[in-house]
């Protein structure tokens, strides 16, 4: 019998500086973020850089931005796996 696999997306709160670091390196996740940057005109990556939380945690960034860092969590997560796809997404 094959173990249930569930994708869980955070919510606000959860931002923290430099989250994305460690996915940075999938084209996927900065393609992501460039048309988040297009659509909204905010930079997200840049925001994810500065000294202070403060741009990050204020909701009307916080919202987008977690959008589009779960968006790219994902994409990263199927190009990494072969495209194994999640049992559950909540």
């Amino acid at each position: 019998k094959m173990a249930k696999f569930a994708f869980v997306f955070p919510g606000q709160g959860s931002q923290a500086l430099k989250m994305m670091d460690g996915l940075l390196e999938y084209t996927t996740v900065q393609n992501v973020f460039n048309e988040a940057k297009d659509i909204l005109g905010l930079d997200f990556l840049v925001m994810l850089q500065e000294e202070s939380p403060e741009s990050i945690n204020q909701t009307i960034n916080t919202q987008p931005l977690l959008l589009a860092a779960s968006y790219a969590t994902y994409l990263a997560w199927l190009e990494s796996s072969d495209g194994k796809q999640p049992d559950f997404v909540a």
